[in-house]
């Protein structure tokens, strides 16, 4: 495949337009970055390079379809991207979000509320759930060992995942 010669004509030193192909020899084309010799249209006219097409801004807060969120992964994407996902919508710590299944990923609200209730699918008991329950979340999240998850009272264990 031949590469195609661009022809650029330029005015030399002495004012006569001269028609050059890309890319210039080498002593030309020293003139021609110290301003020796400047590129002209083929009649002479001062050449103008056509003005960078003007791009719009990125909002900061996000394209107008996510409107800064984050969106939610897809339910066939894979439980990577719904653990990446839980982190920065619900800011869960990394241990917490991957020690979740993707079903229980997939059970957290498409926003956190402020100031409500845990979001269902963490597998947090309920509030009132006996001590054993509390227990085996606190082991189940990796906090503590069993032994020493039963020495805490029950509100204790409730004070460390909250």
């Amino acid at each position: 495949m031949t590469k195609a010669i661009e022809t650029i004509y330029v005015r030399g030193e002495g004012g006569a337009v001269i028609a050059m192909d890309l890319p210039l020899p080498e002593a030309i084309q020293e003139r021609f970055d110290r301003g020796l010799i400047q590129r002209v249209n083929e009649d002479g006219s001062p050449y103008a390079v056509a003005p960078a097409p003007v791009r719009a801004p990125v909002p900061a807060e996000g394209s107008a379809l996510t409107a800064g969120l984050v969106p939610r992964p897809g339910a066939r994407a894979g439980k990577d991207d719904w653990v990446l996902w839980a982190m920065a919508v619900h800011a869960l710590p990394e241990a917490d979000a991957q020690a979740m299944t993707k079903a229980q990923l997939q059970e957290l609200p498409e926003q956190p509320t402020e100031g409500g209730p845990p979001a269902p699918g963490d597998g947090r008991p309920s509030e009132d759930a006996p001590k054993e329950e509390w227990v085996e979340h606190i082991v189940k999240r990796g906090l503590l060992a069993r032994e020493d998850a039963e020495a805490y009272t029950r509100d204790d264990l409730i004070d460390m995942v909250s």
